[in-house]
């Protein structure tokens, strides 16, 4: 097994008398992730070629405000989404807890849906069409995913199952170390940086070469339905290895499925990567049927 290094959650830190400021990685993944994505769209939307009828859906200067919507969708919606697909009734007792996004908990699928109607609000009131619209959005955010699970596995969070496999990474903390019977240090799927591989560098890889290679652009709706199919296989295929959430495992239910017959179920996170795998189908089959404009 690899014995998981020791990395400080802070990248730096400065104390000011009784308050301490620090820069986190992962908050570092974030602000990293948006200036990436944000300098990818400005380059594509200056590329009027790559967009149907050879003119861009929107002017570069329009990406700023555009980000801004994004950041509110992906803070808000991912929050949201994490207290009521993962934890309602918790929350539901202790409703102020809900603003405190320090203490963690963040749901993708949340984001994504954030972002989803912070977005379509934004194209709506500038008339930017929905579908490239959504390309151009699909194309930045592997990127940003990238970022985010490398910053997970820094912090040595969202470990994966046991495994006895020799890249076994054993994570740091009493929870990680619980596994049952096993002696000794328990060894976990690195599942962040599967992730990491899958959602982020594969997926960036894919949709970047479909755009500058492929003129995907020019059949809107084409880069959504593969970042969508291609993010909700990924993701289904990684709960296989991922550690399900604490209360969602039982005596019973010792793998966490969501949904569960006997030994055989599902996990929260395939459940609400299905839809993704339907909608991104969908979107290519849609762009197939379009003319190439």
């Amino acid at each position: 097994m690899i014995i998981f290094p020791d990395i400080s959650p802070d990248i730096f830190s400065v104390s000011i008398g009784n308050f301490e400021l620090a820069l986190r990685w992962y908050a570092m993944s974030y602000i990293l992730g948006i200036i990436l994505g944000w300098r990818l769209a400005v380059l594509t939307i200056r590329r009027s070629d790559l967009w149907p009828k050879n003119q861009a859906p929107m002017e570069p200067v329009q990406i700023e405000d555009l980000l801004t919507y994004v950041v509110i969708g992906v803070i808000v919606g991912g929050r949201l989404g994490y207290v009521i697909f993962y934890k309602p009734m918790e929350y539901a007792a202790n409703p102020f807890d809900i603003i405190k996004v320090w203490q963690g908990g963040m749901s993708f699928h949340g984001g994504l849906l954030g972002v989803v109607l912070a977005t379509f609000i934004y194209y709506r009131r500038n008339l930017v069409p929905l579908l490239s619209g959504a390309d151009l959005l699909a194309l930045c955010a592997p990127i940003g995913l990238m970022l985010g699970r490398i910053a997970n596995f820094i912090n040595a969070e969202l470990w994966g199952r046991p495994t006895d496999m020799p890249w076994g990474v054993a994570f740091p903390g009493e929870m990680a170390q619980a596994c049952g019977q096993v002696s000794g240090l328990c060894a976990r799927h690195p599942s962040q940086l599967y992730e990491a591989l899958l959602e982020g560098l594969v997926l960036a890889l894919i949709v970047i070469f479909l755009v500058f290679k492929r003129d995907a652009l020019k059949r809107p709706g084409r880069i959504t339905g593969v970042f969508f199919l291609g993010y909700g296989m990924a993701r289904y295929f990684v709960e296989f290895f991922r550690q399900p959430d604490a209360h969602f495992q039982s005596f019973t239910n010792p793998m966490g499925f969501a949904i569960q017959a006997g030994p055989l179920g599902i996990t929260m996170g395939q459940i609400l990567s299905l839809p993704m795998i339907i909608l991104g189908a969908y979107f290519i089959w849609y762009s197939f049927r379009q003319a190439r404009l």
